[in-house]
């Protein structure tokens, strides 16, 4: 494995970027990341040396950098790198740039778009509705199953125009009469665009991770979400994985829509999975490497590799079957749920929430003992970038006593 080409790695500021460069480190990929040298990434020991970001587009400064570096593969961690990236050629200079082409990628990110492929490939979608200018509010709200969640189709399009217009972006807001539906809408009548409202769909998050290349699944994973910050739904902050024996004719249904979408490359497709009624519903197509992606990489599935060795290396064979029988922590926010669990339970907007903080509590302690539990950010064989983490966390903290 020695005297592999490197790779660039842009995003080096949270555990999915730090998740990727000692993936690939450790497989032997000289990792060059891009991003703050403050950033718990670029304390890894794999991470060979950091580039603070240039200032202006991609496009610029990313040609020279590859011949700085010598790197043959590109990687990106969030979505607008991904977006910026997909709209230049597959290959700059003999460097792969390796994320989705733009043609998936924004259908993919546009909730709408996806929802009507899956539907048309027999997933079982939620009843939706995209307010748009012109549309009878109030009789849409009058015939819409409640409770409803809404969220925005495209974050990354409506995030700039929130922003001008002073408005806060919620990435999901419960909803259980039509009144409450009427004021959600009215607020964002100044910019004439709406968030999605969507039918609530109970159960629990369940993600499946597959690597597409030419319209088959190279590589599979799939995990259960048992904890998430903020509480109603957000980052994956405790994880499981799921036996692959479960859950196997979605995993076909959930490559069959991949498929569908024209993807290769990494995705994860998330659905709530209620477990007494055996229903799926898909929530999303996650285009851009997820949250719970350091649970795949403790288990096996190396996801970044695989997008590595098959470009570059041009390996063929099959990946791995990676364990499933582990669990991840992501400390921090977990420590923040568990924390508003006990003193602000009143700030949790899901009006289905149950609250076992004492439950909770014990779950927590328990989980520092188990030898299935692997965490986001700590680990024995890379210190640096936890302990990173720990003295920012402290550095802030003082800085909001003094003032």
């Amino acid at each position: 494995m020695n005297g592999l080409p490197g790779a660039i790695v842009l995003g080096l500021e949270n555990a999915i970027g730090l998740t990727v460069v000692r993936e690939l480190g450790a497989h032997g990929v000289p990792v060059h990341g891009v991003g703050p040298d403050t950033a718990i990434a670029a304390a890894s020991h794999y991470c060979r040396s950091v580039t603070a970001r240039p200032a202006g587009p991609i496009a610029d400064w990313l040609p020279r950098l590859i011949t700085q570096t010598g790197a043959r593969a590109v990687i990106a961690i969030s979505e607008t790198d991904l977006l910026d990236l997909a709209r230049l050629p597959a290959m700059i200079d003999g460097c792969h740039i390796l994320v989705p082409r733009i043609d998936p990628l924004q259908q993919v990110i546009d909730k709408r778009r996806t929802l009507a492929v899956a539907s048309a490939q027999g997933l079982l979608v939620p009843q939706t509705w995209q307010p748009m200018a012109g549309d009878d509010f109030a009789a849409h709200a009058a015939a819409m199953p409640y409770p409803l969640v809404a969220k925005w189709a495209n974050p990354p399009a409506v995030m700039p125009l929130l922003e001008r217009a002073g408005l806060e972006w919620i990435k999901a807001e419960y909803v259980s009469t039509p009144d409450a539906l009427q004021a959600l809408l009215a607020r964002y009548h100044p910019i004439g665009i709406w968030p999605l409202i969507q039918q609530y769909c109970a159960g629990t998050g369940l993600g499946q991770m597959l690597f597409m290349a030419d319209g088959v699944a190279t590589l599979r994973f799939q995990h259960r979400r048992l904890h998430e910050w903020p509480p109603e739904g957000g980052v994956s902050t405790l994880c499981q994985a799921e036996p692959r024996t479960l859950h196997g004719p979605q995993m076909i249904l959930s490559e069959t829509l991949l498929r569908a979408l024209g993807w290769d490359g990494p995705a994860m497709v998330e659905y709530r999975y209620e477990a007494d009624s055996g229903r799926y519903w898909l929530m999303e197509v996650n285009g851009r490497y997820w949250g719970s992606l350091p649970l795949a990489h403790h288990c096996g599935a190396h996801f970044a590799w695989e997008s590595y060795r098959r470009a570059i290396l041009c390996q063929r064979d099959a990946a791995p079957v990676p364990r499933d029988d582990l669990r991840a922590r992501y400390m921090v926010p977990e420590t923040k749920r568990l924390l508003r669990l006990f003193f602000a339970r009143e700030r949790i907007s899901d009006p289905f929430f149950q609250v076992r903080p004492f439950a909770e509590l014990t779950e927590y302690l328990v989980g520092f003992f188990s030898l299935r539990t692997r965490y986001y950010v700590f680990s024995l064989a890379d210190p640096r970038p936890f302990a990173r983490d720990i003295w920012q966390i402290f550095r802030k903290v003082a800085h909001l006593e003094k003032r």
